[in-house]
C-alpha cells in the first residue's frame, strides 16, 4: 500500500504547505511546470519524487524529467504527462498511447482545473490536481492525495491551499 501525493503547477513557488500535506505521504508525483529546479531538489529531498517536465518548464528540468513518465505503482499502471486532456477529450499528443495501451491512471496538469474523473471507455482514472503555485489564472490552489493498495484506489483526498 502506497499513499501518493499528487502536485502540478507549482511555477517555481514554494509553499511549506506541501511538506505539511504530504508528510503522510510515501511519494510525491508532479504533474509538470514546475518551474525551478530548487522547488523539484526540496519536494525531492522531502519524499521519493517522480515528475514530468511542462511547457514551461526550461532546459535543466527538461534534461531532469521527461515528457512522459509512464511506471508501476503496486499492480497499477501509471501514466503522468503535463499537457494530456481529460476524458473525453485528450490531448492529440498522448491519445493514440491512451487508446492503444491505456493505464490504469492518468496524471494531468496545465490546465489548473482541479479534475477526477473515470473514464468509462478506456477504464482508467485521470486526476487533474489542479494547480499548486502562484502563477495562473485559479483562485483556489489544490493537491491531491490517494492510496494505491494493490489494484485499488482508495482515500483520495482533494485538499485545498488557500487564494493565491
Amino acid at each position: 500500500m502506497k499513499r501518493i501525493g499528487i502536485i502540478s503547477d507549482t511555477h517555481a513557488y514554494w509553499d511549506d504547505k506541501y511538506e505539511y500535506y504530504f508528510d503522510s505521504c510515501d511519494e510525491i508525483w508532479h504533474a509538470g511546470d514546475i518551474g525551478s529546479v530548487e522547488v523539484a531538489e526540496r519536494l525531492a529531498a522531502f519524499r521519493p519524487f517522480r515528475a514530468v517536465c511542462g511547457n514551461c518548464d526550461g532546459g535543466d528540468l527538461r534534461l531532469m524529467y521527461r515528457e512522459v513518465n509512464r511506471f508501476k505503482c503496486e499492480d497499477v499502471d501509471v501514466l503522468i504527462k503535463h499537457i494530456g486532456g481529460y476524458p473525453g477529450n485528450y490531448d492529440p499528443s498522448i491519445r493514440s498511447t491512451l487508446f492503444a495501451n491505456p493505464p490504469q491512471l492518468f496524471i494531468t496538469g496545465h490546465s489548473h482545473i482541479l479534475r477526477v474523473k473515470y473514464d468509462k471507455t478506456l477504464g482508467l482514472l485521470h486526476i487533474n490536481p489542479g494547480a499548486a503555485g502562484q502563477q495562473g489564472w485559479q483562485k483556489d490552489r489544490t493537491l491531491v492525495r490517494l492510496t494505491i493498495d494493490g489494484k485499488t484506489f482508495k482515500d483520495l483526498e482533494v485538499i485545498s491551499l488557500g487564494d493565491k
